[in-house]
Formats: C-alpha cells, structure tokens, sequence
C-alpha cells in the first residue's frame, strides 16, 4: 500500500519530472510512514526505537521523518507486515512469564537482575510501574539461558536480589541513553542527551560553565507528552520525567563519566560563544 504524501515534494528536472532519487529521498512524517507500514504509532515508536525503521531530521529541528526508500525497503522484507509488527510485540510480567514456561515470581526475579531489558512502561490504576519487554527479547533469554528457567539461580545473582537490586530502571534508561545518542546529530546534542539522565545538580557538578549549562538545556530533550508550552504536566510526564533520571550510585557516575567525556569533544568541536 502507497499513500501519496503531499507534505514535500521532490525537487525536478529540467523536464519538470522528479528524479528517481530525489523520490526514494523524499521523506514523510511519521505518522504516514506508520500507515504506509500498516503499523500503529506505538508500534511504529517501538520499531524506531529498536533500529528497525531509520528515520531522518525534520527540517529546522522538526519531527524526524521516514524516507521513502526506507519505506520501500520495508515493504520488500519477506513477511512484511507481520514480520515487522511481531518483532515489536510487547509482553508484560503474566504473558513474558507464559513465554518462558515459569511463574510470574521467577520470571520477575530474572528482569531485576537486569537479565532482559525493559521496553515500556507505564503507571497501572494503582500508580504502580508496570513494565513490558519485547517478547522475541523474552524468548531469546529463554533458548540462550534455559539454566535460569529451572532450579536455583546462580548465587550471584540471588545475592544481589537479596540486597534489594532491580536493574529493570537502569536497564530501560540504557536502552534509551543509546537510541537518543544515536539520533542526535551534534556535539552538544549529544552531550544534552547524557545529561537528560543526570540530575540538574549533578550536570552542574561537571559542567560548571553556565553558558554551557544553557546551551545544554536549550539541546535537551523533552519526552513529555503533552509538549504544549505552560500544560500542567500529566502523571505520565512525571513518571517519564522521574525514570529519566538515574538512580543507581554507580549508574549516575557512569553517566556523569559520560556527560564530562562528550562535553569535553563539544568545546573542542563547537566551542560555545561567549
């Protein structure tokens, strides 16, 4: 299916006619890439977040885009679209634990060890976290790792569960440190991306320049929902807002490792202006 997306044209030739690359590189927005892919937003969010779509930046800093030879390339893949739509299947705790063959409680156990990664998450009606995983991720744990489904577990790993570790936080900040590192297109972008991890007083404890500071908080990324300038936030901005922010001692100094590292190549590579 070919929807005609009139949002940019291509430019043309002589004769008036677009070339056959200036077609394949014209882009389209993402929620027309997501209908010509016979997916929904969501899922079409997930594939971009795993790599499986490639997206481009929208003109002046807008919503990224989809080309269509990206689109084309898609539509080609054998099995298209449920191929697609199936490596983006989520699974909660109830469904990723009937995946694996074992209860609820051990398949818990295995995701707070930071043994899968989280790709979702969300607020139940009680205000609790509820996570979700990709379930082709939950059955390659399973055919990798079979010992984790049967018997004890190894004593590692029930030590660190007996002092209270639960890496699913961590493990899903990871996840999306890397996506948004590999979306950013500049040097203080990238570097706002690390901060957008750390605490405010933590980003100020590294970057001590203020005008640093600001060009960083201009770059930073805003995963709010609702994105009107002034909206009360939701309780989904603030439980995104909160899980953004790094926890774990040893986390927030390797993310602090990090922002000292990339803004170190941004003043080298664009010094900022006075």
């Amino acid at each position: 299916m070919t929807v005609i997306d009139t949002t940019t044209m291509p430019s043309t030739g002589q004769d008036g006619a677009p070339s056959r690359d200036a077609l394949l590189d014209l882009s389209h927005p993402a929620h027309w890439a997501a209908k010509e892919l016979l997916l929904t937003r969501a899922e079409f969010e997930l594939a971009v977040l795993r790599g499986l779509i490639a997206t481009v930046p929208g003109e002046s800093g807008g919503q990224r885009r989809v080309t269509r030879r990206e689109l084309d390339r898609l539509q080609a893949a054998e099995g298209f679209a449920e191929a697609l739509r199936d490596r983006v299947r989520l699974a909660g705790t109830s469904e990723a634990a009937d995946l694996l063959g074992i209860t609820k409680d051990r398949f818990t156990r295995i995701a707070r060890a930071g043994l899968l990664t989280p790709a979702r998450f969300q607020l139940n009606r009680y205000r609790s976290v509820v996570w979700f995983y990709f379930a082709d991720e939950v059955r390659e744990l399973g055919a990798a790792h079979p010992e984790l489904l049967a018997g004890r577990a190894p004593e590692a790993m029930r030590s660190r569960l007996r002092d209270g570790e639960d890496l699913r936080a961590p493990g899903w900040r990871d996840r999306m440190h890397q996506y948004l590192m590999g979306l950013a297109t500049g040097p203080w972008e990238r570097a706002a991306v690390t901060a957008s991890f750390l605490d405010p007083v933590d980003v100020a404890e590294v970057v001590t320049d203020p005008h640093e500071r600001a060009l960083l908080n201009h770059h930073r990324l805003d995963l709010g929902s609702s994105g009107r300038p002034g909206a009360v936030p939701s309780p989904g901005d603030l439980l995104m807002e909160r899980m953004m922010c790094a926890r774990v001692p040893e986390e927030i100094h390797g993310y602090r490792v990090l922002l000292a590292l990339s803004a170190a190549v941004a003043r080298e590579e664009a010094p900022p202006r006075p």
